[in-house]
């Protein structure tokens, strides 16, 4: 697709915008929800936003993929130079006292457009549940169902590498119950076609289904916590999960444990912030493997990987981050020893600093060092990323 046309979308989206009014309070999924921005939606037409995200990088080494893992296309390291990622635009709307509805493009650093997210999703159920229909990021961990853009760190942590290759998109239908409890409690699962990089079903859908069950509360005004458990089981069969030269076929269980605490002063974190978050996930993967030569070699193997993190608002602009994260990876298959899947004898780990200004909670610019140590060398990374927001956006989760 030409720069032109992109331009041209562009252009008229942000004419679009300046043309929405009316807009209504939508509200929001479950407690425990802050906002950057609020979400509105006009009564007859769709609520726009537009996401330009880029970056420049720097790179000591070459290697894009994480050693003694199959890497999709998401989960490898991203381009050196200057790059435009994680780009979108969407349209959000009620469409009636009882559904709302999401379209989200995805714009490409290659100039080509994908379809990200098309759902509906339901409003005031009783009992306090939601059902979301259609292409959406299902819940897993606590990062899965959040945009890119909306992190704290220009890239996803290992495990969501390797394992989810960033993020997953995916076909299907995913309901969630807020539980009557004195605190915050929520259950919920899905039931997915499997066409991304975790699946590839070729039978007879679903091939990917998740579970989920998270609890939280408040400690006081100015403290907050939430802690979570999710499992995924994925299948490959027929074609297989095909990814960095490598065909998988077989199925894959992914469990994983998530951890959040906030601490504002008087709950007031518009200008000071504390936030440690962490995840543990454990695979695993049972089938085969197969590369072009044609080598084969059966894999019954269970690994794992974690990060924790920790960021600080120290005003009401600028935030600092750090995070470590960490893969446990697997022994090398035989005759796989010149591909993606040749660990080289280590364990991927990588430390990361972050320092960002904000502009308005429209504005964001951030700058990341990365001592990347998933190979022999370290691999010294500097990246520098803006983030602008144009139009209503949905509020991000706790």
């Amino acid at each position: 697709m030409s720069n032109s046309l992109i331009s041209g979308i562009v252009f008229c989206l942000i004419f679009a915008m300046s043309a929405v009014s009316a807009t209504a309070e939508h509200p929001h999924d479950h407690p425990l929800r802050t906002s950057s921005t609020s979400l509105g939606a006009s009564a007859f037409n769709p609520a726009i936003c537009v996401i330009l995200n880029g970056q420049y990088g720097y790179f000591s080494k070459d290697v894009v993929n994480i050693p003694g893992f199959q890497t999709g296309d998401n989960g490898m390291r991203s381009d050196k130079g200057f790059s435009l990622g994680g780009s979108d635009f969407s349209f959000t709307a009620n469409i009636d006292h009882k559904l709302y509805g999401v379209v989200t493009f995805g714009v490409h650093g290659d100039n080509s457009i994908s379809l990200d997210e098309a759902y509906i999703r339901t409003i005031g159920l009783p009992l306090g549940i939601t059902i979301k229909a259609g292409r959406l990021l299902p819940i897993f961990g606590y990062m899965n169902e959040q945009h890119t853009h909306s992190d704290d760190f220009v890239d996803r942590p290992l495990p969501y590498r390797a394992y989810l290759d960033g993020e997953f998109l995916d076909d299907g239908i995913q309901a969630s119950v807020v539980l009557p409890t004195f605190f915050y409690s929520e259950i919920g699962g899905g039931a997915f076609h499997g066409r991304e990089f975790l699946a590839n079903a070729q039978g007879h859908s679903p091939g990917l289904v998740t579970a989920y069950a998270r609890i939280g509360g408040d400690i006081g005004i100015s403290q907050a916590w939430r802690l979570g458990a999710s499992f995924l089981h994925a299948r490959s069969d027929k074609e297989g999960r095909e990814a960095d030269d490598l065909v998988f076929n077989g199925k894959n269980n992914l469990y994983g444990i998530d951890f959040k605490y906030t601490f504002s002063p008087r709950g007031n974190n518009k200008r000071t912030e504390f936030a440690l978050q962490a995840e543990y996930l454990l695979r695993h993967e049972k089938g085969d493997y197969e590369d072009n030569s044609p080598a084969n070699a059966a894999v019954d193997a269970k690994t794992s990987g974690f990060y924790v993190q920790a960021v600080y608002k120290f005003l009401s602009n600028y935030r600092l981050g750090y995070r470590y994260t960490f893969l446990n990876a697997p022994e090398t298959l035989a005759g796989f020893e010149d591909t993606s899947l040749d660990t080289g004898g280590k364990n991927p780990q990588i430390h990361s600093l972050m320092v960002e200004y904000n502009t308005s909670e429209f504005g964001r610019f951030r700058l990341q060092y990365n001592n990347d140590r998933t190979l022999y060398k370290t691999d010294n990374q500097v990246i520098f990323q803006y983030t602008i927001t144009m139009g209503t956006h949905a509020a991000h989760g706790f």
